[in-house]
């Protein structure tokens, strides 16, 4: 495993953990349903790895404490210059869902796409009938810009989606008033 910098829940993807992860992808079918599309074959996950290494992606796995794959966080279709913005895609994985897992790996994500990458905004688009997706991304800071009818086909349907996004003024002041009451 090769833990981030500074990031120890995110990990890069490997072909290394490509079992693990087609295992916990097929596990996840339930939980995944119609809001989300993983590679669930060893072509689609290489094909998947291959993309996902452009300049206009970021991949994350986010790992429990003990090292298990608990989901996925990518930053997808980057475009620098005067926008500075990319789109979020992300899912958990059955059995660490629901334990903090996502949170923890968003906020580290966010934290990476502002500081790092210097990106000025991200988009979440969550189909309306995703409660945990929506509750995680308000956890994190974002705002609802919106509403997309039929935004994007998954399951073979195009689906609406609900428009969140944040940008790094708000996670700033976010990060500030999470740390005054911590102190």
């Amino acid at each position: 495993m090769l833990p981030m910098a500074n990031h120890p829940i995110l990990e890069r993807p490997s072909l290394t953990r490509q079992d693990e992860f087609l295992a916990a992808v097929a596990r996840s079918r339930n939980l995944h349903r119609h809001w989300a599309n993983p590679p669930n074959t060893p072509d689609a996950f290489r094909q998947h790895l291959k993309r996902l290494r452009s300049v206009t992606h970021i991949m994350h796995w986010v790992c429990t404490d003990e090292g298990e794959l608990a989901g996925v966080i990518n930053i997808n279709e980057i475009v620098r210059g005067v926008f500075g913005s990319g789109y979020l895609g992300y899912y958990a994985f059955v059995s660490h869902n629901g334990h903090g897992y996502m949170t923890k790996g968003l906020n580290a994500v966010l934290r990476d796409a502002f500081r790092q990458h210097r990106l000025h905004r991200l988009e979440a688009n969550i189909q309306p009938d995703n409660e945990a997706s929506r509750r995680l991304v308000q956890r994190c800071g974002f705002r609802l810009e919106g509403y997309s009818p039929r935004y994007l086909k998954l399951a073979g349907r195009w689906r609406d989606h609900e428009r969140w996004a944040i940008t790094i003024e708000e996670w700033k002041a976010q990060s500030r008033k999470d740390a005054s009451r911590v102190s």
